[in-house]
């Protein structure tokens, strides 16, 4: 990712780092460009870069892009964010992921609308393209709104008067 990094920031756009204090001395090596931001830990740093994110696009990668890729997926699928995700599938290196995102639908594990969610596309202006001209279609399981109503911790009632955290029941 520094190279992508040093490429963006050189084009003359913001750049913002996102790094769990444990992994900072065997990831950084070498000087960072743009802004960094410590977190303590993979849950916080996969939330910041959801809060500064416009879109996601994953590059061939190991099993942290994986997880990135999924978990931001997830997050569509149930609502907690409306942004795109996109699979930049160079020399078809996703597309045995891809096969197994199709086989979930094929088996009734993922909704056929939900598979859409995941944009893919050879080159990067074509997963670009993509994701500017993409309209969610998917049902998501809650709204953004109730998401935010309950990190900030809203209170209400049931209808058995017991006193709830909105959207857990």
């Amino acid at each position: 990712m520094g190279l992508v990094s040093k490429t963006v920031y050189d084009g003359g756009c913001h750049v913002i780092g996102v790094i769990p204090k444990a992994l900072m001395r065997s990831e950084v090596a070498c000087k960072t460009v743009g802004e960094l931001r410590v977190v303590t830990d993979m849950h916080e740093r996969k939330a910041e870069m959801a809060r500064h994110a416009d879109a996601f696009i994953a590059l061939p990668g190991g099993y942290g892009t994986l997880e990135e890729l999924l978990e931001m997926t997830t997050w569509s699928q149930l609502g907690i964010h409306d942004k795109r995700v996109g699979l930049l599938n160079v020399d078809g290196y996703y597309d045995a992921l891809l096969a197994l995102f199709d086989k979930g639908v094929e088996e009734g594990f993922i909704k056929p609308s939900s598979r859409h969610i995941i944009l893919s596309a050879t080159s990067a202006k074509e997963v670009l393209c993509k994701m500017e001209d993409f309209e969610p279609i998917h049902e998501k399981v809650a709204s953004r709104q109730s998401w935010e109503i309950e990190k900030l911790g809203y209170r209400t009632e049931n209808p058995d008067g017991q006193c709830i955290t909105k959207g857990s029941y």
